[in-house]
């Protein structure tokens, strides 16, 4: 049965959250780069930016987005000016390689060691960002040529620039808030149906993959965490569940985040469904030949 107001109180948590995150972490992302700190540190991630095809400032965000959560990587990635291409590669990136200490350690439950868990989804994340560069430049809502770094708009003064930030940084967390609050409706919706419920009872390979691929990595892998200790499901359908949920999970709130600033989702959501699949079957026939 749906339950308005556990839902209402999850989402007033998230929108804390957000808040918490993006405000901070945002007017911090334009301190840093007004005073060229940004531009003059961010020459150590240079060799990984460049495999990205994105400017070096963004490593920052990038390293948020891999060690926390998506909000804190796009709080620092905002404020950078960065163009549709730009942001597709980093939902590419991100929405395979995000929140890695967190998610790894959720694997790790169903069995999934660590060394493979951050090999798979590092070496994927660069894969799904390699095959873009195969797609005509026409996905995209712009592109710019990528320019050696940011240039940050010019301010009168200091004052002026957390002015401009403050007020970028809430106008950004509206746009976040009511986007994942209402993703959030519409997922406690659907896990309240008499359908979710039923099939939760009967838990089996596809299911499993559907439910992480729209609720998130946490939720898919966390109803197959009673089935791993009794066995109802082997091994290698656990092992390929949790490889492909690894590549592609929660494909609505994570490529939404992004698509606010341009990205084009269905490229993001395409390839990692293809790599998924295909990296998944090619992971299972190697733990076959092994066992």
């Amino acid at each position: 049965m749906f339950n308005f107001q556990k839902t209402l109180k999850d989402a007033g948590t998230s929108a804390w959250l957000v808040m918490k995150l993006i405000i901070p972490l945002y007017i911090l992302a334009d301190i840093l780069l007004y005073f060229e700190v940004l531009q003059n540190i961010a020459f150590i991630f240079e060799p990984v930016t460049r495999m990205l095809d994105l400017p070096k400032e963004t490593a920052i965000g990038i390293a948020a987005g891999m060690l926390f959560n998506l909000y804190a990587g796009i709080a620092f990635l905002a404020p950078l000016g960065l163009d549709g291409y730009q942001w597709t590669i980093l939902a590419m990136f991100l929405g395979v390689a995000h929140s890695i200490p967190i998610e790894n350690s959720v694997m790790k439950k169903l069995g999934i060691s660590h060394i493979y868990s951050f090999t798979l989804r590092i070496s994927v994340a660069f894969l799904a960002v390699f095959l873009m560069q195969f797609l005509p430049e026409s996905f995209y809502d712009h592109r710019i040529v990528m320019q050696d770094s940011i240039v940050q708009a010019a301010h009168e003064n200091f004052f002026l620039v957390l002015k401009s930030s403050l007020y970028h940084a809430l106008e950004l967390t509206v746009k976040v808030i009511f986007l994942v609050t209402g993703i959030i409706f519409l997922m406690a919706y659907v896990k309240s149906t008499s359908l979710m419920q039923n099939y939760q009872k009967r838990v089996n390979s596809a299911f499993s993959i559907v439910v992480g691929l729209v609720l998130g990595i946490t939720y898919g892998a966390g109803i197959l965490l009673h089935e791993a200790r009794t066995g109802t499901l082997s091994r290698k359908e656990i092992f390929y569940i949790a490889t492909f949920l690894m590549i592609c999970h929660s494909v609505i709130e994570d490529v939404l985040l992004f698509v606010i600033f341009g990205a084009n989702g269905w490229i993001v959501v395409g390839v990692r469904l293809l790599l998924a699949f295909v990296v998944g079957y090619i992971a299972v026939k190697i733990l076959e030949w092994k066992m």
